[in-house]
């Protein structure tokens, strides 16, 4: 496991030197698109505008369990409304780095979400149909993420086609520096536009191989059959792109019981061994995986582990991922290896959670030099 101030020095160097590189850089990112409510749990309220917020997971867990078989009133306060989605956030970040970023989704019909405007001022952004809804109730230790996804069932290959158009994403798909899709988990027909992507176009994708992104999203609640075909299609992307699966560490358990190696929790060293063995099993280049306090990428059977910024009490958590996933694929894009990408990923992530915001290439750099504690 890396920690020391001398490997964040010299990865800020590396990125400093880079940083010219990035305005060059193209993305191409979906499919997906919500708005998030972020919510605080009212715990004590003492006059209209002071409350104690819930302050843990268990503790909301506790008050709920407590009314069963009664009633309870659960009072929540909105902190904030903002663009969600995996894809909007991470490309949200990517474009705030300075990359080119195009991105495909559900934003809005026929108009677009005015929370999304703000992200269209930075990126070529294209809505296909209107976006989900996210209550997100964040704690101390984690957050609650309650969606509406019945309109991410428009989200299709044959709508991406129609109001999008099948030449311009071939176009991009073929084209751009990153091909990222995420939130496969709440795109009912995301596998089927794997699957038609890579008959239509895959066949045709030449010239030097570029980087591919996938993120998964808490696959839980699918059936491990879907699971299985996802990461198979994920795999046959690897034949003409550099592939990276990125997972948190809730997402690496589950995805190794569909693998058939062991899903009980672990602490690091035994996660950066299961992850070696999800590695091989998915024939991706590269996994990726972050938990909290620490994340690590795992490439030729070699894992690289990196420990974070880890922050006490977070200005937001909802999104942090998603900012990981930007932050390593921006040092992927740049020719940092694994362990100095992890960093970037991690910085990005540990920025964000403390300011509400995404970091500049500079804000990263920044970072890392003055690493903070706490």
């Amino acid at each position: 496991m890396i920690t020391s101030q001398e490997f964040r020095n010299s990865v800020a160097g590396q990125l400093a030197s880079a940083a010219s590189q990035v305005p060059a850089l193209t993305a191409f990112v979906g499919l997906d698109g919500f708005v998030d409510e972020i919510l605080h749990v009212v715990d004590k309220r003492y006059d209209a505008n002071r409350y104690d917020r819930v302050p843990t997971i268990a503790a909301y867990a506790q008050r709920l369990a407590a009314a069963a078989g009664k009633s309870t009133n659960v009072e929540l306060v909105n902190v904030m409304t903002k663009l969600g989605g995996n894809g909007p956030i991470m490309a949200n970040a990517l474009a705030r780095f300075g990359i080119g970023v195009t991105y495909v989704g559900s934003l809005g019909w026929p108009a677009m979400h005015p929370v999304f405007e703000p992200f269209a001022a930075r990126a070529d952004v294209t809505t296909i149909c209107e976006p989900g809804l996210t209550d997100a109730l964040e704690f101390e230790d984690g957050k609650l993420m309650v969606g509406k996804h019945y309109t991410l069932k428009q989200v299709s290959w044959e709508n991406i086609t129609a109001r999008y158009g099948r030449e311009k994403f071939a176009t991009k798909f073929n084209t751009s520096n990153l091909v990222a899709f995420v939130n496969w988990t709440m795109l009912p027909y995301m596998s089927d536009i794997w699957a038609s992507i890579q008959s239509e176009l895959l066949p045709d994708v030449a010239g030097a191989r570029r980087r591919m992104f996938f993120d998964l999203a808490d696959p839980e609640k699918r059936t491990p059959a879907d699971i299985a075909r996802a990461l198979d299609l994920i795999g046959k992307f690897q034949s003409k792109f550099d592939v990276v699966l990125g997972l948190n560490e809730k997402e690496a358990y589950e995805i190794a019981k569909v693998l058939g190696l062991n899903s009980a929790p672990q602490e690091w060293e035994g996660l950066a061994a299961l992850s070696v063995e999800i590695q091989k099993r998915t024939a991706v280049e590269t996994l990726v995986v972050h938990p909290v306090a620490y994340a690590l990428a795992v490439s030729d059977g070699k894992a690289d582990v990196v420990i974070g910024p880890v922050c006490k009490k977070p200005k937001i958590t909802t999104g942090a991922g998603d900012h990981f996933n930007s932050g390593f694929c921006l040092g992927k894009l740049l020719g940092l290896d694994n362990a100095a990408s992890v960093l970037c990923g991690v910085s990005t992530s540990g920025h964000y959670v403390r300011t509400a915001e995404s970091p500049t290439v500079s804000d990263l750099t920044a970072l890392m030099t003055n690493w903070p504690q706490g």
